[in-house]
């Protein structure tokens, strides 16, 4: 796909309402909806092996075994990791031709409890690392994908999967049509909170389900700095420090020689106070009153292993006040090749651009910096609270009509995403009232599960051929 196909219909300055929606429909022409059910890998599809390669020379060496280790678990753990094969495989799909800020892989584990600066739960998209402009149908397709994948490992059959897939294209459609509708603000602060999600759940689950939702909003409410505060930390000489669990959690003193780390501790000092610049003069002063205590190195998911991240233990009006930030690696998205690159120059803002554009409330300590590390190169990094409120679901414990509803709130709260950065009206007129697309998806993730089973497949063979080293590590 080239950067004209991805910009042929946007909203127009001006254009009335009448006018957004004929370009939708137009866009029927252009990428019928039925069109989207195919996915047929291409003759010169590049070997998702050599794509996975092509990351991992640009990540940390002696993490590489882990996220491979990591994505042979399972199909679906190999799909979170696969995000870059994804992307080109779709950009050889049909195109409506309208677009929108896309999460960039917007799988199902990827939407999950989070707070609101309010201190209010709420439910919305967790990551952007690829966060980037493009077709609005990639985001949805990844997501009725991973459904099926994780569908089929709890052994679903056909039907059940197919009837997932359906509810949850058919709640972003109708969901687009709704914010169609809504005049800006109106959509801008529309979100899905723990109330809407408790009504939603006793019309809509049995008792099993409405007590794992219940359990799950309490828990997270418990997933802040001061519980990784008693989980990560111990006491020595009289300071606290980051406790090691290696290789997983290695604090920097433990990582590099005392001259090394000593540079390395300079420069994450300046990165903190050099990163405050991008937050809001407010959240800069509350930054300005934690002091920096102790850095480790974290392996954090599994496509974002071996990209570097830190983990920043700070303390605030006493030894029991802690803040744990996080900075993370961002390279360029795995759709920049498809999508045409960022506008933004330090890859951490264009992160922050995509997170603040899709979520409705983002966190408060969110920004960005520019590193150079001990290798003379300069790094971008996003920065964030490392846990505040954060509440995800298990797909394995999910029966049928728990993922159903599960997909549904995915299905809207993409919608709402995408509608705020995209034409909501194109969109809606060219999805329409009739189930076409929500059909079409259905076939489109089937599809695809079988493709990526067998780059799954590929990668587990060759590891055990020794063409790949995997290490066996729990997994995080």
């Amino acid at each position: 796909m080239d950067q004209e196909s991805t910009t042929a219909i946007r909203a127009v300055p001006n254009a009335t309402p009448e006018e957004r929606a004929a370009l939708g429909r137009e866009a029927r022409r252009r990428a019928p909806r039925s069109s989207h059910a195919e996915f047929r890998a291409a003759k010169d599809r590049p070997d998702p092996l050599k794509i996975l390669k092509a990351q991992s020379a640009v990540r940390l060496p002696e993490l590489v075994p882990i996220r491979y280790a990591r994505m042979m678990e399972s199909p679906f753990r190999f799909y979170r990791g696969a995000a870059a094969i994804m992307a080109s495989d779709l950009a050889g799909s049909p195109d409506s031709g309208i677009r929108a800020q896309l999460c960039g892989d917007a799988h199902m584990l990827n939407f999950r409890l989070l707070a609101s600066p309010e201190r209010q739960l709420l439910f919305d998209i967790n990551d952007f690392d690829e966060t980037l402009p493009g077709p609005w149908e990639w985001d949805v397709k990844r997501l009725a994908a991973s459904l099926v994948i994780a569908g089929r490992a709890n052994d679903f059959d056909d039907g059940v999967r197919a009837d997932i897939v359906r509810a949850t294209v058919r709640s972003y459609r109708e969901s687009m049509i709704r914010f169609a509708a809504l005049g800006n603000l109106d959509l801008w602060y529309t979100r899905m909170d723990s109330a809407q999600l408790q009504a939603l759940a006793t019309g809509r689950l049995h008792k099993r389900g409405r007590t794992m939702l219940a359990r799950s909003m309490a828990k997270a409410r418990t997933r802040d700095s001061l519980q990784v505060f008693g989980k990560l930390t111990r006491v020595i000489d009289g300071e606290v420090r980051i406790a090691p669990d290696p290789p997983l959690l290695m604090p920097i003193d433990e990582l590099l020689p005392e001259m090394q780390r000593a540079a390395l501790e300079r420069e994450f000092r300046s990165l903190v106070e050099r990163y405050g610049s991008t937050l809001s003069s407010d959240r800069r002063t509350l930054l300005a009153d934690y002091r920096l205590v102790d850095v480790a190195r974290k392996v954090v998911g599994v496509g974002s292993v071996g990209t570097r991240c830190w983990i920043f233990l700070m303390l605030g009006r006493d030894g029991q006040d802690p803040l744990f930030l996080q900075a993370k690696e961002a390279g360029p998205s795995v759709l920049a090749a498809h999508v045409g690159a960022s506008e933004y120059h330090n890859q951490g803002e264009r992160v922050v651009a995509g997170q603040r554009l899709m979520q409705a409330a983002s966190d408060i300590f969110l920004g960005w910096e520019r590193v150079r590390g001990l290798d003379d190169r300069q790094r971008d990094f996003y920065i964030r609270q490392l846990r505040d409120w954060k509440g995800i679901v298990v797909a394995e414990d999910l029966v049928p009509s728990g993922m159903q509803v599960f997909g549904e709130v995915c299905g809207f709260t993409l919608a709402r995403a995408h509608a705020r950065s995209g034409d909501r009206i194109a969109i809606a007129a060219y999805l329409g009232k009739k189930d076409v697309f929500d059909h079409a998806l259905v076939s489109f993730a089937e599809a695809y599960a079988d493709q990526n089973e067998r780059d799954h497949q590929a990668l587990v063979d060759a590891v055990k051929a020794g063409r790949l080293p995997a290490e066996e590590l729990p997994a995080g």
